[in-house]
């Protein structure tokens, strides 16, 4: 798998300083964390799922999550594990005739129980299984499910991967929050090499007080989802060692079409004018909320984000690479001989990089630089879009 792999190899050549890494199932898992990237989400109901993931896979996705829980129905739920075990078989199947490839694949349970079970009756296409995502979860509620994952995976002998969604209500209610956070970071300091990320489960969140975000407004222009994140990012983020890598939280909106964007937009704006004739375009299809949302991720220390549709793949892929000037100062801090610390001219000439504070932010830039790649001096987030889009 790679980032932008599935546009031709000259274009890539042309986009790219440096091109993002080819990483596998099997990589570390700092460097699954980190190559996440839009995960999209899909029902496990869906008849032709194993079509779904192939035809993503080809559209740039490489990772989903087939999900058990919010997205069907409680009386679908076992016909869509026995759809889940004939997908996986033809995805397996399909893979073994033609060497296709297939996304990192998570399945979203509802119960500890429904682990080893899904396990055990998905056989030899188990292997295509990365792991599960485990939702409203907490210390008390995490320990099963992350028991439950370790007996699948001795089992199986398949390394599967925890990613938690945190989005139950003692971590929103402020009087409930420390508490749960502090119980959440036992336990999933305790199974640390399972766990592969934190997800924001912010529609829930948001559901506990019966709101919802517009169009044109941002997570963290919800004060009480902001102030969630905020102590998520504090306690479960921390670059000291002890931190994971959180995602961002879903965007509801897109259009029914799957051609956004305007045809003005594949000429390239970055010239004069660039930023409003993108920004026009973009707001016509309510997509600059997303954009300053994946924006204010990265701020706020998360990365990757949860997708609910196809559309917003590209947008997040564009605007995980790293710039070339985020790769100059990256580099520039990182070198040995500053080792000592101080402060530093940018090659940019534009800002001062201060080696001790600025490092932590360096060496997560590189990492993203590796499984993102990083872009030419003279290419820029739309041209990376419409590539993206293009492919």
């Amino acid at each position: 798998m790679r980032h932008f792999g599935h546009i031709p190899p000259a274009s890539r050549a042309g986009l790219f300083h440096q091109e993002p890494a080819e990483f596998t199932a099997d990589s570390s898992a700092r460097t699954l964390a980190a190559a996440l990237g839009a995960t999209l989400y899909s029902p496990a109901t869906r008849p032709k799922l194993a079509d779904d993931v192939r035809k993503q896979v080809a559209r740039g996705v490489l990772s989903m999550v087939l999900c058990l829980e919010d997205s069907i129905d409680d009386h679908d739920v076992e016909a869509a594990e026995a759809n889940l075990v004939r997908q996986f078989a033809e995805l397996a199947a399909r893979s073994a005739a033609d060497g296709g490839e297939s996304p990192l694949l998570f399945i979203r349970v509802r119960e500890p129980r429904q682990i080893p079970d899904l396990v055990d009756r998905l056989g030899e296409s188990v292997r295509l299984l990365s792991g599960f995502v485990l939702p409203k979860f907490t210390e008390e509620r995490g320990a099963a499910f992350l028991e439950a994952l370790t007996t699948a995976e001795n089992a199986s002998g398949q390394r599967l991967f925890a990613m938690p969604v945190l989005e139950s209500p003692q971590l929103l209610h402020l009087e409930t929050r420390a508490e749960t956070l502090t119980g959440i970071a036992r336990i999933v300091d305790k199974y640390r090499d399972r766990v592969l990320a934190l997800r924001l489960g912010v529609t829930d969140f948001c559901s506990a007080y019966g709101l919802r975000r517009s169009p044109d407004m941002t997570a963290y222009d919800v004060q009480l989802v902001a102030h969630v994140i905020a102590d998520v990012v504090n306690v479960l983020g921390r670059s000291d060692g002890t931190g994971f890598t959180i995602t961002g939280p879903v965007w509801e909106y897109f259009r029914a079409q799957e051609r956004m964007f305007k045809p003005q937009l594949r000429r390239s704006p970055f010239l004069e004018g660039r930023a409003e004739e993108l920004r026009t375009a973009l707001i016509e299809h309510d997509l600059d909320g997303l954009l300053r949302e994946i924006e204010l991720d990265r701020a706020n220390g998360l990365l990757g984000k949860t997708c609910i549709h196809p559309s917003h793949v590209v947008p997040v892929h564009a605007l995980s690479v790293v710039s070339h000037e985020e790769f100059s100062d990256a580099q520039d801090i990182l070198r040995p001989e500053r080792g000592g610390g101080g402060v530093l001219r940018s090659a940019y000439t534009n800002k001062m990089n201060e080696v001790k504070p600025h490092r932590a932010w360096a060496e997560r830039t590189l990492l993203r630089a590796e499984v993102f790649g990083v872009a030419r001096e003279d290419v820029g987030f739309v041209e990376l879009l419409t590539a993206g889009l293009a492919g």
